[in-house]
């Protein structure tokens, strides 16, 4: 029999049969859904790493068109059956504006006297899923596919102007700017993401985003939403033509922190609220030193950069 047929696998506490969705943790026995299996499995076959809701939506819901609130929805029933909490996860983190990720750890379990091969776990685990009836074997038609690589295709479009920086770059001052199809006016700064490995740059991130917001409202002709109306998104999964209608604004900044060794990445993304398409974006590398200095020279050169695309002061416009 293909060993492929039928895994075991050990996630944190508990072990899942791939097949049947049967979890077992001790003498603690629980069914999984069959989409709430199948999300596991699309998790658990890239530990660690975020996915994003389009490809959970892919793998949970083939040829059928719902809203992500099925998959915040199989998440927070996953979360439930597997005693995991969102604010303190030890399985599922979520990643917000961007997706979710297994955190705890996974192996497949070898059956009687077969040798455990760590590395063979993610292999099995997406065969698994992938080979997985769909719930529903009512036939769709093709219009109604959903069309992740189209996505990812206009996303590559969208970044192909991003420039590259080397470890400790600044940006050059006279390094021509996208423009937008229209200058930008109203802006909200919305909170960075921490990306780090342990989670531990949440104050850098908030800072960063205060910072920016500081500094971005003191541009002649560019309107910010203010700290507290932006931050009520924070650890949301909000569209972003929604969090824009909200703030009564066209244009959204947002980024991430991430971090190696004594590295810090901060990214920064411009977006047009109205079809949340790229406008500008931008990657900065610092030493991880001096934290409140490193705010300080980024913001700056964001600040710099947007500038330019705000329109000119009311008085300039006049002459």
């Amino acid at each position: 029999m293909d060993k492929t047929a039928r895994t075991t696998l050990r996630i944190g506490d508990w072990e899942v049969d791939t097949v049947s969705g049967l979890a077992t943790r001790g003498e603690e026995r629980i069914q999984l859904e069959h989409r709430a299996l199948a999300l596991l499995l699309c998790l658990a076959g890239q530990p660690g790493e975020v996915i994003g809701i389009d490809a959970l939506l892919a793998r949970g819901w083939p040829d059928v068109i719902v809203s992500p609130d099925s998959v915040y929805q199989a998440i927070t029933s996953l979360r439930r059956q597997l005693g995991d909490d969102s604010r303190q996860p030890r399985y599922i983190a979520t990643v917000p504006r961007l997706g979710y990720r297994l955190i705890a750890k996974v192996a497949v379990v070898p059956g009687v006297g077969e040798p455990a091969d760590a590395g063979e776990a993610p292999v099995l685990m997406e065969r698994a899923a992938a080979s997985m009836p769909d719930a529903d074997p009512t036939p769709r038609p093709r219009a109604f596919r959903s069309k992740p690589a189209g996505l990812l295709v206009i996303a590559l479009l969208g970044v192909s102007g991003v420039a590259a920086y080397q470890l400790g770059g600044r940006a050059d001052a006279d390094a021509p700017v996208p423009s937008a199809p229209s200058r930008l006016q109203t802006l909200a700064v919305l909170p960075f993401l921490d990306l780090t490995d342990a989670m531990n740059e949440e104050p850098f991130a908030d800072g960063m985003t205060e910072e920016l917001i500081v500094r971005l409202s003191k541009v002649p002709g560019l309107r910010v939403s203010a700290p507290t109306a932006a931050f009520q998104f924070k650890d949301k999964q909000v569209p972003v033509p929604e969090i824009a209608r909200s703030l009564g604004v066209s244009y959204l900044l947002d980024g991430s922190v991430r971090k190696s060794e004594r590295t810090l990445r901060v990214s920064v993304r411009l977006l047009r609220a109205d079809d949340g398409f790229v406008v500008w974006s931008d990657t900065y590398d610092r030493p991880h030193e001096d934290k409140l200095a490193m705010q300080d020279e980024i913001a700056g050169e964001v600040t710099s950069v947007l500038a330019r695309l705000a329109p000119p002061p009311v008085e300039a416009r006049k002459h």
